[in-house]
């Protein structure tokens, strides 16, 4: 089974006003990491103390590092039509879905699986279906979290093992099956369709 898991780092929680900093993807074939694509984000902006607390991201870091709308093609590129997986995907996929129409460019054109809902129907009773908490359950080893890189391997791993428990005689779920687990409607990107600029002659 062939998916790539992502994770972001942002400098808050509101898609369209803060911004992402950092982006992480890793192409998984079944549980082995085949690919990764990852680079730090210049929001334009100052990161609140906040969000650096929780993800260790400085001003400094991502200073002079590329602009979200340099990154999207290349990110669209990496991940095609591939499965993708992130946890709390909708969180993520909003962020960069306000990016993609914002600047019109392409997007991933795979289904967005969300693990964090197929793991509270298959390991019901946990405390908190945090990454961190279903990591640790499943005695993944680990390094660190909160950085976008980390974040989506261990998202993957987690994506494989939930498979694993849900597989048929060896067979993976079908994407329909994996879509009714997480009970919300098919997640995607917006695919634009770019349109050239018109000047106003009369303004």
């Amino acid at each position: 089974m062939r998916f790539i898991a992502f994770d972001l780092e942002t400098t808050g929680t509101v898609p369209g006003v803060d911004q992402i900093v950092e982006i992480g993807a890793v192409l998984f074939l079944a549980d082995k990491t085949d690919a990764i694509f990852t680079t730090l984000i210049d929001p334009k902006r100052g990161i609140p103390p906040g969000a650096s607390a929780v993800n260790g991201i400085s001003d400094e870091m991502v200073k002079g590092k590329p602009l979200i709308e340099s990154i999207l093609q290349p990110f669209a590129e990496f991940c095609a039509d591939d499965i993708l997986v992130a946890h709390n995907a909708p969180f993520d996929a909003a962020f960069l879905s306000a990016d993609i129409r914002k600047h019109e460019y392409s997007a991933p054109r795979g289904i967005i699986i969300d693990t964090l809902s197929i793991a509270r129907k298959v390991f019901p009773g946990l405390a908190n279906y945090k990454l961190g908490t279903l990591v640790q359950h499943l005695k993944i080893p680990t390094t660190g979290f909160h950085r976008a890189e980390e974040d989506a391997t261990y998202c993957g791993k987690l994506f494989w093992e939930l498979v694993k428990r849900i597989s048929v005689n060896g067979q993976p779920p079908s994407i329909d099956n994996l879509i009714a687990l997480t009970g919300k409607p098919e997640l995607r990107f917006p695919q634009i369709e770019r349109k050239p600029k018109q000047m106003d002659l009369f303004g």
